[in-house]
């Protein structure tokens, strides 16, 4: 083979294998990490960087792209401190998954889960508010910790 054909399908291979090694990276902080998996050692981890604890299954389908979910949630920043919550099952929060209403950590996770079902979930800050954070309530890259429980799916 050509030292041009190798070249040319080298840079193929690595452009191919960048974004897996992308998705693969650690998104959180050292300080974070180290806290996160002292303090949730059995958290399972998403190739976007997303950890949760599934501490109730929920039933049926999980919720898809496009569909009208309700849930009551708490949510912490990595020190513990509430930032907002919604825990009034009357009146829970509701919004359409995957069209950019929430954080996309949040349209990534209600993908995964199931009507009834409670999760903690990690939330980098990328995949939340990043850079910029939601001064005053929540500072630039914070890392974000949610209890959240799914309690209804509406298909669209």
């Amino acid at each position: 083979m050509s030292s041009r054909i190798c070249r040319w399908l080298l840079l193929v291979l690595v452009g191919a294998a960048a974004p897996a090694l992308h998705a693969q990276r650690e998104k959180l902080p050292p300080d974070d990490l180290e806290f996160v998996e002292k303090t949730w050692p059995d958290a399972k981890k998403t190739t976007t960087g997303i950890r949760y604890l599934i501490q109730q299954e929920g039933t049926g389908e999980p919720a898809r792209s496009g569909d009208l979910v309700s849930l009551i949630y708490a949510g912490r920043l990595i020190n513990g401190k509430v930032f907002d919550q919604v825990i009034d099952r009357k009146h829970p929060f509701t919004f359409r998954v995957g069209r950019g209403n929430v954080i996309e950590g949040w349209d990534q996770v209600m993908l995964m889960m199931k009507a009834g079902e409670r999760r903690l979930v990690i939330i980098p800050s990328e995949l939340a508010y990043g850079t910029r954070g939601a001064p005053p309530r929540i500072p630039r890259d914070a890392t974000l910790v949610f209890l959240l429980e799914l309690i209804e799916i509406k298909r669209e």
